[in-house]
């Protein structure tokens, strides 16, 4: 098979294709094995069907059209491959010669017109030069990170007051729309705060003590109703308090491989600089690659172009519909099974739960 490309703008390409009558015989023979199992000829089983004695019956064309409609996403892929391009939408098929039906050589021709990525050139990044913030890191940044550390070994205690912001609590809600209920969850874990489920779930927890109960206006975030406006109904069932275990040297000998908690403390500022200058290098990247982004010019997509593709379009597979006469015939997709759709909670954005009502504390 050959293969060539003619670049018609920076962004589409026509891919000029031959494919010899040697490597169009085994979709040929393929193509007799499928008219033989769809055709019923008096004295043949069926898929037995003698070649010559399909010729006569549909004609060769048609075992040819068959064979060239078979293989043609094969071919295709195989110019993409060896040519090199990109393609970023469906190509749009003609095939122009195909083999004499009555002959036993030829060759099929046909090109393909698709848009592809194109190539973007680098300047000379060579003296470029960004400014970032200095790299220091501060008594209060130790303190963070050994608060942090000390959360991971906290535990929760069960409080008799009002929930306030960052305390855990045990929820029951029920979901309303025009007075009918359409989603409820019992025993939810959730931290005041978090901001991980219901707009307005923190403001109308926040003050109630366990086993009241608020009401409050939101929109749903996820099932069936997403995006409507419901009346939501929370009960708070439990309120409990993150506490935290001393910092001290048991602590220190507990979280770490440290024995005293000013030797934690050194370790925790160490990594604490490491940080920041992780935090520098980054800002310093993010900021050449904006200098870079005004310096590259990136062709984009003629509007008048036959086809449209964005930046995350996919390939699809060409067909095309042979005759023993070249014509255009445009490319269709073939279909693809689409997932299972997944019933999913109104109340909760999370996408992974063993139950559509579950929620995670944060």
């Amino acid at each position: 098979m050959k293969s060539a490309v003619e670049n018609l703008t920076p962004t589409r390409v026509k891919l000029n294709v031959e494919v010899p009558f040697e490597e169009l015989k085994p979709s040929i023979a393929e193509a007799y094995k499928t008219v033989a199992s769809q055709i019923q000829v008096p004295g043949f089983r069926k898929g037995k069907v003698p070649s010559k004695l399909i010729d006569q019956r549909v004609g060769r064309g048609y075992v040819l059209e068959t064979a060239i409609n078979e293989g043609l996403n094969g071919w295709y892929q195989a110019a993409v491959q060896e040519t090199g391009i990109r393609p970023l939408s469906r190509p749009e098929v003609e095939i122009t010669e195909v083999p004499d039906p009555s002959a036993t050589d030829g060759e099929l021709k046909f090109h393909a017109e698709v848009d592809v990525r194109p190539e973007i050139e680098l300047p000379d990044y060579a003296g470029i030069k960004v400014e970032v913030a200095a790299a220091e890191s501060t008594d209060a940044d130790v303190d963070k990170a050994l608060d942090e550390l000390r959360g991971r070994f906290g535990t929760l205690k069960s409080i008799d007051r009002p929930a306030a912001d960052k305390d855990f609590l045990t929820i029951d809600i029920t979901a309303s729309i025009d007075g009918a209920e359409v989603d409820s969850a019992t025993g939810l874990s959730y931290q005041v705060g978090a901001g991980t489920m219901l707009e307005g779930l923190d403001e109308a927890v926040t003050g109630l003590s366990a086993d009241e109960d608020a009401i409050f206006d939101t929109t749903l975030v996820g099932g069936e109703h997403a995006g409507e406006s419901a009346q939501v109904k929370v009960v708070v069932k439990s309120v409990k308090e993150r506490e935290l275990p001393e910092a001290d040297d048991d602590f220190a000998q507990l979280a770490s491989e440290f024995d005293t908690l000013a030797e934690l403390r050194e370790d925790l500022a160490k990594q604490a600089a490491e940080s920041k200058v992780v935090e520098q290098g980054v800002e310093a990247r993010d900021k050449v690659l904006d200098k870079l982004v005004e310096l590259v010019e990136v062709p984009v997509r003629n509007p008048s172009s036959k086809s449209s593709w964005s930046s995350t379009s996919t390939p699809r597979t060409p067909t095309a519909k042979a005759s023993t006469t070249p014509r255009s015939t445009a490319p269709r997709s073939r279909p693809t099974p689409s997932a299972p759709s997944r019933t999913r909670s109104s109340l909760t954005p999370s996408r992974k739960r063993k139950k559509s009502m579950s929620a995670r504390t944060s």
